[in-house]
């Protein structure tokens, strides 16, 4: 059975569109879904993928039709990984943001609740920096891949030019 020229674009087109909704879907699930994944994320990503797979390639389960479908979306991570290589506005809405968490050894819980993020989930991240207390923190950050990471008092030293990053992120993230 040979699969027509319109059957492989439709599986196209629909493969587009499961794929602009699981992107969408996972950028809407925060940073700390993405970066830290459990045995539950991924389960639902297993699951998901598996939903979806009908969506895309309809009763079509030629090779050709499979083939179609995973070409497209290598081919769009491909288009993504370009574009957001070069459109920082694009970068930013796919992948977001870094949130400041603390600021001068304080919390900041207002940016701790948006990003979902338990005071447990911080207090482990200092302690693998090697730091006790969030009062030796000078900025602890959520990076966009969902890690955080910890900048301590120490690690400021006028003649690196920490001071003066730590100033610019902070002009740029309150």
């Amino acid at each position: 059975m040979t699969t027509s020229a319109h059957v492989l674009a439709e599986i196209a087109l629909r493969t587009l569109s499961i794929y602009i909704l699981v992107l969408v879907g996972v950028r809407l699930s925060g940073k700390r879904e993405v970066g830290q994944m459990t045995p539950f994320d991924l389960t639902l990503l297993l699951l998901i993928s598996n939903s979806v797979q009908n969506a895309m390639t309809g009763p079509d389960t030629s090779l050709a039709g499979g083939a179609v479908a995973a070409s497209t979306l290598l081919l769009l991570n491909y288009t993504v990984g370009v574009f957001s290589g070069k459109n920082r506005r694009f970068r930013k809405f796919i992948e977001g943001q870094p949130t400041l968490l603390v600021h001068d050894g304080s919390i900041i819980h207002e940016h701790m609740a948006k990003e979902r993020v338990s005071k447990d989930e911080l207090d482990r991240a200092l302690r693998e920096h090697g730091i006790g207390s969030t009062k030796e923190v000078a900025i602890a950050v959520l990076e966009v891949d969902g890690t955080i990471s910890c900048l301590r008092y120490d690690d400021l030293d006028p003649k690196s030019g920490n001071v003066r990053m730590r100033k610019r992120f902070l002009q740029k993230h309150q």
